[in-house]
C-alpha cells in the first residue's frame, strides 16, 4: 500500500475558514472590526432603526425603500404568507408526527414554491418564488408550534407586520408592541451574515440550477444543526443550569474540563465584540427583569474566566447568548427559537440564491485524498 503524496498547492484551510470562494454584493462580515453590513449598510444600525420589511427589501432588491415602496413590499410579503388549502392540510398532518419543524417546512416549500429549476426561470420568476418561500415560512412554523401545543393554527393577518404576525401565529394572540419590536430587531440582525454554513449551502445547491425549494431546503438542514442555528435554546438551558451567578465559574470550569462547548461564547469570525450580541443586549436591558440581570452578571463572570483560561484567544459573547434571553422574554417557547431564526435567515438565503442564479457557475471544488492506494486491479 502506498500513501498518496499530499498536494502542496491550492489547498483550502480546514472548514474553508477565511477562504474567499465567491464575489457578492449582498453583504459581508468584518470580524476583526466587529462590524457587518447588508449591501454596504451597517446591519446593526439597520436593525435598530428600520422594519424587517425594509431590511428584507434591501437584501432582495438592492436598496432601502422609501415609505411608499416599503408599504408596497409589506403588502406583497403579507399576501405571500397565505397558504393554499392543500398546504394547510399537509402542515396539520405533519405537525402530528415526530418530524422537526424544519423538516416540515422543507416539505411544504416543496409543494408551495415554483418547482421549476432556477436555470429555467426568468429573474422575476425566481424572485416571486423566493418571496413565496419567505412569506409562508412564519405561517408554517407558527402553525406547527400551535398544533403541537394543542391549539388550533391561525391564518395570517395581512394588517400586521411580518414579525408581529409571526408572533401572533406562534403564540395565539397579538403581541405587545415591545415584544413585536424586540423580535423584529432580532429578525433584522440575523437576516444575513456572510458566507455562513447554511448560506454557502444554498449557493452551492443553487449553482446546480435546481429549484428554489431544493436550495432553501438544503440551507434549512444546515441551519437546524446545533452548531449553527440551534444554539439560542442551549444558552437558555445553560442559564437555567447555572442558576445563581455565583455558580457560573464552577459550572463553566466543569464543562470545559469535560471538553464540552460553551454555547453563546466564541465565534468563527469575530475577534471584536459581536454587534448582534451588543444590540440584543440593549434590547434585553430595555425589556428588563430578573433573567436579564442574571444573564448580565453571568456573562461578565464567564468572559472573565475565559480570558484567564485562554489568555491568547479573543473570546466574545456571540449573538446566541442574548438571542435566547430576548426570544424567551417575548414569549416564544424554546422549541421555537431555531424556527424564529429561520424566519429571518431565509431572506438572506433568498438574496444569495438570486445573486448566484443571476450569474451562475456550478460550484465544484476538489478534495485531497489522504488514504492509501492498493496494488492490483
Amino acid at each position: 500500500m502506498n500513501a498518496i503524496s499530499p498536494l502542496t498547492e491550492n489547498v483550502a484551510p480546514p472548514g474553508l475558514k477565511g477562504l474567499i470562494v465567491a464575489d457578492t454584493e449582498v453583504g459581508s462580515v468584518r470580524g476583526d472590526e466587529g462590524w457587518y453590513h447588508y449591501r454596504g449598510w451597517n446591519a446593526a444600525a439597520l436593525a435598530r432603526k428600520h422594519s424587517f420589511e425594509a431590511v428584507a427589501h434591501l437584501l432582495l432588491n438592492g436598496a432601502l425603500p422609501d415609505s411608499a415602496t416599503e408599504e408596497t413590499f409589506r403588502a406583497e410579503l403579507a399576501a405571500a404568507r397565505q397558504l393554499t388549502s392543500e398546504a394547510v392540510e399537509l402542515v396539520a398532518a405533519l405537525a402530528r408526527t415526530d418530524l422537526p419543524p424544519m423538516s416540515i417546512l422543507r416539505s411544504v416549500l416543496g409543494v408551495e414554491v415554483d418547482p421549476r429549476p432556477t436555470l429555467d426561470l426568468e429573474p422575476n420568476e425566481r424572485r416571486s418564488a423566493v418571496m413565496r418561500a419567505i412569506g409562508i415560512t412564519p405561517t408554517v412554523l407558527g402553525a406547527v408550534s400551535r398544533i403541537r401545543s394543542g391549539a388550533e393554527p391561525l391564518g395570517p393577518d395581512e394588517s400586521l407586520s411580518h414579525s408581529a404576525d409571526y408572533l401572533r401565529m406562534t403564540l395565539g394572540e397579538t403581541p405587545l408592541p415591545e415584544h413585536a419590536r424586540a423580535v423584529e430587531t432580532y429578525l433584522c440582525l440575523t437576516a444575513d451574515h456572510g458566507f455562513n454554513a447554511s448560506t454557502f449551502t444554498a449557493r452551492v445547491i443553487t449553482s446546480t440550477g435546481t429549484d428554489v425549494a431544493g436550495a432553501l431546503g438544503g440551507a434549512l438542514a444546515a441551519l437546524a444543526g446545533p452548531l449553527h442555528g440551534g444554539a439560542p435554546g442551549r444558552v437558555l438551558d445553560m442559564l437555567h443550569a447555572i442558576g445563581h451567578p455565583d455558580n457560573a465559574v464552577p459550572w463553566i470550569a466543569a464543562e470545559l474540563e469535560a471538553g464540552r462547548k460553551i454555547m453563546g461564547f466564541g465565534h468563527a469570525v469575530y475577534r471584536a465584540d459581536d454587534p448582534r450580541s451588543e444590540t440584543l443586549k440593549a434590547v434585553a436591558i430595555e425589556l428588563g427583569g430578573e433573567l436579564v440581570e442574571r444573564a448580565l452578571d453571568i456573562e461578565s463572570r464567564i468572559l472573565a474566566y475565559l480570558a484567564e483560561w485562554k489568555p491568547d484567544a479573543v473570546i466574545v459573547t456571540n449573538v446566541e447568548y442574548y438571542a435566547g434571553v430576548v426570544l424567551h422574554l417575548a414569549g416564544l417557547p424554546q422549541e421555537a427559537f431555531t424556527p424564529t431564526f429561520t424566519t429571518s435567515r431565509i431572506v438572506g438565503w433568498g438574496a444569495h440564491l438570486l445573486e448566484q442564479a443571476a450569474n451562475n457557475k456550478i460550484i465544484r471544488p476538489s478534495a485531497r485524498y489522504t488514504g492509501h492506494l492498493h496494488n492490483g486491479d
